[in-house]
């Protein structure tokens, strides 16, 4: 067979985002031909994702003239010729800009072309005995296969010029009758996982997405999804899924320094940690994962996101374990954040509760550190950031995240608490950290809780004021 083919491994893209068409060096003598048909390293290099292939598929088709598709499977797919010519049309059946988008080329052993999830796929061969192969990275199921869409090789408003008249080819009854562009449900996204969804940071994520009209999100808590559990991953379908938030903890600092607290610590933020890793590791899953200013010792002020770990407390430990696990995952977000306050219980509804009692009988036991400063983030401020994150396609990595403003101490903060209440701030006690470790035999806590924020601003993003959104809170509090 006489080919046409470049001397070097060359990328095209095409008007289609991210449909990537390649130009294989094939060498060939008296005996046959060679080529390398797909290599990782240098493809990435040039342009190919580095999307983990799974399964190499085959379609022989004995004659000239079989057309297939127009197919958009819940995949990613490398295609290339083994022997033989197709003439190729893919459209575009994402929602967006480029839903309804057609390309057209031809493909023999010396092309390529990578096809991203949602972009419908189809060929025509152009001489008998061709086969058409194809890596994907997903495994076919029946709930992928409820995910499919497709659109009719005929449509007029997609004009695709098929070089032998569509009535004189050999086509599937399936295809003859799949539906014109303008009738296409476009292929939704893969799936969001919240876990922890019933804390104050998944109660926050969930609401926004609602907020947002978000589709293809699930949630799960501790009831019905254990993260330490490696049997309860069995019953889900990964391939499904893009994104895995976790907002699921151990967050009991000081229970964590008993003997049972530090078991069930280390059980969910560390194993629990470590099997979503491997988990969004196997299945290019993004993942997303909330840290703590706890894993550092407070002597540096503010902290960065380069800071070395130095946690006081075994809390600290396992948060510092889990970050260390959830960067071995290629596409990971870590938001470190301090002193979250959200729908649920937190120390400013129990300073607001304090404050009531105070108010109405003149006295009450309240406690608080002089010794402990740094900033509240709200719960669904940090929920803005991780969609920020995400939707930006920021770079992966760690990012600092809390409210903006100044730093003060959890005793200044409760004194504005009762000032707004309509309570006297004399009545709460000043204490330290180092008071209450020894009184209560708790948990150790860093002093300074302040993080730098400058890397999350840098993408884009403007936490909102803490002491604004404190005052918001409280009356909200009050109102309700």
């Amino acid at each position: 067979m006489a080919l046409e083919f470049s001397k070097e491994l060359k990328a095209t893209q095409t008007n289609i985002p991210g449909l990537v068409v390649f130009d294989l060096p094939v060498h060939g003598d008296n005996r046959g031909w060679f080529k390398e048909n797909w290599q990782r390293a240098k493809m990435t290099g040039i342009g190919l994702p580095d999307f983990g292939p799974v399964q190499n598929n085959i379609s022989f088709n004995t004659m000239r003239g079989v057309t297939r598709g127009i197919h958009a499977e819940p995949w990613d797919k490398y295609i290339s010729i083994a022997t033989g010519e197709v003439f190729g049309a893919w459209v575009d059946l994402r929602p967006g800009e480029s839903f309804g988008q057609v390309f057209t080329t031809r493909l023999d052993p010396s092309k390529a072309i990578f096809v991203p999830r949602g972009v419908g796929n189809s060929f025509q061969t152009l001489v008998d005995g061709t086969a058409y192969t194809y890596l994907v990275n997903a495994h076919w199921s029946m709930e992928q296969k409820k995910t499919y869409t497709f659109v009719n090789l005929s449509d007029p408003e997609l004009n695709i010029q098929w070089p032998i008249p569509l009535e004189e080819t050999e086509r599937s009854e399936a295809d003859l009758n799949h539906p014109f562009l303008k009738d296409v449900v476009p292929m939704a996204p893969k799936r969001t996982l919240v876990l922890g969804s019933h804390g104050q940071l998944g109660r926050a994520v969930r609401a926004y997405a609602e907020s947002h009209e978000l589709s293809g999100f699930e949630y799960a808590d501790a009831d019905t999804f254990d993260i330490s559990d490696p049997a309860a991953y069995n019953s889900y379908d990964w391939d499904l899924y893009g994104t895995i938030i976790n907002a699921a903890a151990f967050t009991a600092v000081d229970k964590a320094e008993t003997p049972e607290g530090r078991r069930a610590a280390w059980k969910v933020n560390v194993q629990g940690t470590g099997l979503l890793a491997q988990v969004a590791r196997e299945h290019k899953i993004t993942l997303v994962h909330i840290s703590s200013d706890y894993v550092f010792d407070g002597v540096e002020q503010p902290h960065t996101e380069e800071e070395s770990f130095a946690p006081l407390s075994v809390y600290g430990q396992t948060k510092a374990a889990a970050d260390q696990l959830v960067t071995t995952v290629p596409s990971h977000y870590i938001l470190r954040s301090s002193w979250i306050v959200g729908d649920g219980k937190n120390f400013v509804t129990r300073m607001a509760g304090l404050a009531k009692e105070a108010r109405e009988s003149g006295s009450v036991t309240a406690q608080a550190p002089t010794d402990q400063v740094g900033r509240l983030t709200f719960a669904e401020d940090l929920a803005r950031a991780i969609f920020h994150l995400l939707d930006a396609r920021s770079p992966y990595g760690t990012y600092n995240m809390t409210g903006e403003g100044d730093t003060v101490s959890w005793h200044d903060i409760a004194a504005d608490i009762f000032v707004q209440m309509g309570a006297e701030s004399s009545l709460i006690e000043k204490n330290s950290v180092a008071e209450y470790a020894r009184a209560t035999g708790g948990a150790m806590r860093p002093r300074n809780c302040t993080l730098d924020l400058t890397k999350i601003e840098a993408t884009g993003f403007t936490p909102r004021n803490w002491r604004e959104q404190l005052a918001q809170y409280v009356q909200n509090l009050q109102e309700n």
